[in-house]
């Protein structure tokens, strides 16, 4: 009842945190990587050249989203979102009609600050920022936005590719993301307090105050939560990056392998949605050390899958870990640094997530092309995961004295 309750008192508030989560699909990695064949073939491109390109547009994404990410403490969701959406609708028509190779890197720049960059985290600063009790619940119930998007539209539009043209059917995500604008405003007619415009002091972080983005970056825990951050970002779109190529080297067809992402989502969605329950009830501190562990048998079974069966239950411990990435980080920041400059903190590792992002898919294109195969490269993958689990089990242990002085 308790959460019914809340469901209906916010419901306006989460269903605008969800639908830029979704919104956001059309400028993430799981999306785009839907037409990489067609674009390598029609540019000519080999995996390495195709993921340099998207390492280099990402890369400035990145490095853009430190300034950018900043706005959110300046600007109210509903006027910086709508902006955003209109830049999102922009750049999927720009990659509808780019008619040049060397045009890439700009068009994939523009979806990526639009997409995976500014609408997402419109989305999760907002909860982190509108919700302080409950911040782990109105995560999880905002980020089912990502959720459904990676369950559906890939699934459709590989479905749609069959009869339709790649270019048309980016002219209909743009449209899609032009459609949210006036449901997003219309849910947002009023914000959900009156420290909407980021001047709120509701969530004090360690010893007892509001951290500048400065001082975050002066601090030993955020560089042991570097490498952490940036590991999912990294592999995880590489994975879906490298889909195709991924199906290819399986023996499998890619309509088979991308059949198994609605069940990877499910749990994704089952894990995301626990993670914020036990977030409220015991705290990003306990929990966040452990969230990489599941990615060590992921990317253990990805490497050595003789059947479709096997790489499922691989895409089931990733999904572990991915449905608890949507609310533990994001809830870290508010929990560890405070609220008041949120937008800018988070701004930072939102640049470290799309670094990651953004090396993925280059590192793993270019090993391809160097010979190395996808299933040695995943080994190590899952050697990654167990050093990160390491770092943020020993620096929450340093860091975790600070924190109870907020109390």
């Amino acid at each position: 009842m308790r959460v019914i309750n809340f469901l209906f008192e916010n419901a306006r508030w989460l269903a605008a945190g969800a639908l830029l989560a979704f919104l956001s699909s059309f400028g993430q990695t799981f999306f785009i990587a839907v037409f990489a064949g067609e674009i390598r073939s029609e540019f000519g491109l080999s995996h390495g050249q195709w993921g340099g390109i998207y390492t280099l547009g990402t890369t400035a994404s990145a490095i853009a989203m430190v300034w950018a990410g900043g706005l959110t403490d300046r600007f109210r969701v509903r006027v910086l979102g709508a902006v955003v959406l209109v830049m999102l609708a922009l750049a999927c028509l720009s990659m509808a009609t780019v008619s040049q190779a060397w045009l890439l890197p700009f068009v994939i720049f523009a979806l990526r600050i639009a997409g995976q960059g500014m609408t997402s985290h419109i989305s999760v600063v907002a909860m982190s920022r509108w919700f302080v009790k409950t911040r782990g619940r109105a995560l999880s119930i905002a980020t089912l936005g990502f959720a459904v998007g990676e369950a559906l539209l890939p699934l459709i539009f590989v479905a749609l590719m069959v009869e339709l043209d790649w270019r048309l059917l980016w002219m209909f995500a743009a449209a899609i993301a032009v459609s949210g604008i006036p449901v997003l405003l219309l849910l947002l007619t009023r914000e959900r307090t009156p420290q909407s415009m980021a001047m709120s002091d509701q969530s004090l972080g360690m010893e007892g105050r509001h951290w500048t983005r400065h001082q975050t970056l002066r601090h030993f825990l955020f560089w042991f939560m570097v490498p952490a951050l940036m590991g999912p970002a990294a592999f995880v779109t590489a994975f879906f990056f490298q889909q195709v190529h991924f199906a290819a080297i399986k023996g499998w067809t890619h309509v088979q392998l991308v059949a198994l992402f609605p069940v990877y989502t499910g749990m994704s969605i089952a894990v995301m949605l626990i993670s914020g329950w036990a977030l409220d009830r015991w705290g990003t501190a306990r929990l966040i050390p452990f969230m990489h562990l599941p990615m060590v048998l992921a990317f253990a079974l990805f490497a050595i899958a003789p059947s479709l069966p096997v790489a499922l239950t691989g895409l089931l411990f990733m999904a572990m870990t991915t449905g608890a990435n949507s609310t533990l980080p994001n809830a870290f920041w508010a929990e560890f640094y405070g609220t008041r400059n949120l937008g800018s903190i988070k701004a930072m590792a939102a640049a470290v997530m799309v670094l990651g992002s953004a090396l993925g898919p280059g590192i793993t294109g270019v090993m391809i092309d160097a010979g190395i195969g996808l299933e040695t490269q995943y080994m190590f993958v899952a050697a990654y995961f167990i050093g990160t689990s390491l770092l943020m089990r020993i620096g929450i242990a340093r860091a975790r004295p600070f924190l109870s002085m907020a109390a």
